[in-house]
């Protein structure tokens, strides 16, 4: 087994602690919400939604993805830090054991917020990850990003 790592940051003017309950707290609710065409809906199969909890993302039918299921190791509301494995579903295929995600919201100066994240992809084997394949999924969360933002943009008042 390998292990590819990958860092990113995003910029936006929306506060750390909005877009860490949009994004993270409330997230099950929310992303269906907004993205309805894509996101069927967010369970949870184990656990309250703390540490140790398992969620399944289920996609709406006739798309590439049928369901991801997480596993959430940490949610610090007070650090604003997040971290949880994808440990099933269609993206990991046979060459992936799982993706571990940490992901840190921190204030910038603007008022807005720097979202640092660190994702690990565990390979089964020799498989090594092409950068291809990780920009795929880098781009499919920036797309879940870019709405919530553009929502708590439009709505100032929520998640205040």
């Amino acid at each position: 087994m390998g292990v590819n790592t990958y860092t990113h940051e995003t910029t936006t003017p929306v506060a750390p602690t909005r877009l860490f309950k949009a994004l993270v707290l409330d997230s099950d609710n929310l992303v269906p919400k907004l993205m309805p065409q894509v996101v069927k809906n967010i369970e949870i199969v184990e656990g309250d939604g703390g540490a140790g909890s398992i969620k399944k993302m289920n996609f709406v039918e006739g798309g590439p993805i049928k369901y991801l299921k997480h596993k959430i190791h940490v949610v610090d509301d007070k650090n604003l830090v997040t971290k949880y494995s994808m440990i099933e579903g269609d993206v990991l295929g046979d060459k992936l054991e799982s993706i571990a995600y940490d992901i840190k919201f921190e204030a910038a100066g603007n008022g807005g917020c720097i979202c640092k994240s660190i994702t690990e992809y565990h390979t089964k084997g020799d498989y090594v990850l092409k950068e291809e394949e990780h920009n795929e999924g880098k781009n499919q969360g920036l797309e879940v990003f870019k709405t919530v933002e553009a929502y708590l943009l439009a709505n100032p008042s929520v998640y205040a």
